[in-house]
């Protein structure tokens, strides 16, 4: 009989030493809100609107740099700060490691590899001809013989179920039909079935890669459901940071008459020592660095990624409050990239700012993550939109005809598209 009422009370004297453990360690303050829920709307509707740094600020306003909230049917602890960025980034990989919201892992598939290693930037020097093709070829098209360009998201019936998908990778991961979350659902099926069919195979060199991958005895150590989510992986990855980032940098440069010359006086001089029609090359993007700079300054200001989400491995501690196992911790890239403590005029566009990389306070400036988990799409980020502004600013010149204001869903859009009126520059 003892050993029976001893086993009934093991689970309860559990929960108590659980408790007592969790009060010894206080969770961070904040409401966990409704049952899956939580504070979700909340913040999609700010991001839609373009005020989720303002409603961030709020919560900092109102608990301090760390609280803790539902956000995507999961209970999260948003952290602010330069401290925190480096806590995400840089800590423990034991206590924290990388994890996507449950709609991202659905939309785009539970065996996408969300984070590279050991890559070298070599791999990538065999692009930059293949790019520029594509870029020579979108302006030829897109471009040339038009007054006016809108930068819009084509309706094409494969793009179409591509831009559902993004819709709807951060949201609550509710199946209901009027719900973004099951419509981006639907799109990514429609999409893996065309992939699968080979009728949309546009990464046959990423997935011939994946394919070669074999280990000592020559099997395949990479499966076809791998190769397909990968496949899905970059193509979110790679369309999202290139054309938002490309897209911003032609608003600003609009708006920054000087900076735009000083652009212009860059890729000439690169243009200049080129032969007709010869292609650009890695050692020219090297050359490119104010080009970057203001590049950067954009990434500062309109970043793609708006934040992000780890997963508590363990219990971690920080900042004196306990981030229980299975939670999710959020972070958000706008809350330390426009704080005037860190960067003088926040809002002023200023790419001097990144003149000296050691000006620029460690953790402060993160559109890509932050050492040692920095997103590996950055370096392609970089050779695509090089490889555009060179082709536009030699060739063109624009302006605004409608100076439009931005959302976010997940991404920063323009809310009716970026329109230009563009010129054709005289060849000399």
């Amino acid at each position: 009989m003892n050993i029976l009422i001893t086993l009934l009370l093991l689970p309860v004297l559990f929960l108590l030493s659980w408790r007592r453990r969790i009060s010894s360690r206080k969770l961070p303050p904040g409401s966990l809100g409704i049952l899956v829920i939580g504070q979700s709307l909340g913040l999609l509707q700010a991001m839609r609107i373009n005020t989720g740094e303002e409603w961030f600020c709020e919560r900092v306003r109102k608990y301090g740099p760390i609280s803790k909230l539902t956000l995507f049917g999961k209970p999260t602890v948003f952290i602010h700060g330069q401290a925190a960025n480096k806590f995400v980034f840089h800590g423990d990989s034991s206590m924290v490691a990388n994890k996507q919201t449950s709609s991202i892992r659905a939309i785009l598939g539970d065996r996408n590899l969300m984070e590279l290693s050991g890559q070298d930037h070599k791999i990538l020097k065999q692009y930059v001809g293949n790019m520029e093709k594509e870029v020579r070829k979108h302006i030829q098209l897109h471009w040339q013989g038009k007054e006016k360009v809108a930068e819009r998201i084509d309706k094409e019936k494969f793009l179409q179920n591509f831009q559902e998908m993004i819709e709807g990778m951060w949201s609550i991961p509710v199946k209901l039909p009027f719900m973004h979350y099951n419509q981006s659902l639907d799109a990514s099926y429609r999409k893996k079935v065309k992939l699968e069919q080979r009728t949309a195979t546009p990464y046959q060199d990423l997935s011939t890669s994946l394919l070669s991958k074999r280990n000592e005895e020559n099997e395949r150590v990479v499966t076809d459901k791998e190769i397909l989510h990968n496949i899905m992986l970059i193509m979110v990855a790679g369309h999202d940071t290139s054309s938002v980032l490309i897209t911003f940098m032609l608003c600003f440069l609009s708006k920054n008459p000087a900076i735009h010359k000083a652009v212009f006086l860059e890729q000439e001089d690169i243009a200049k020592g080129k032969i007709s029609g010869e292609p650009l090359t890695w050692e020219d993007l090297a050359r490119m660095k104010y080009t970057w700079r203001v590049a950067m300054e954009t990434l500062r200001m309109a970043p793609p990624i708006f934040g992000g989400l780890r997963v508590a491995l363990k219990d971690p501690y920080y900042g004196g409050y306990l981030f229980p196992k299975g939670w999710q911790i959020f972070w958000s890239s706008n809350m330390t990239q426009m704080d005037e403590t860190i960067f003088s005029e926040p809002s002023k566009f200023d790419p001097t700012r990144f003149e000296n990389q050691m000006s620029v306070p460690p953790y402060s400036f993160i559109p890509f993550g932050g050492e040692p988990h920095i997103c590996p799409g950055n370096e392609f980020t970089r050779i695509e939109t090089l490889v555009v502004i060179h082709y536009l600013v030699t060739q063109y010149s624009w302006e605004l005809c409608l100076d439009d204001h931005y959302i976010r869903d997940p991404m920063p859009v323009p809310t009716q598209g970026l329109l230009l009126r563009i010129v054709l520059k005289k060849q000399k």
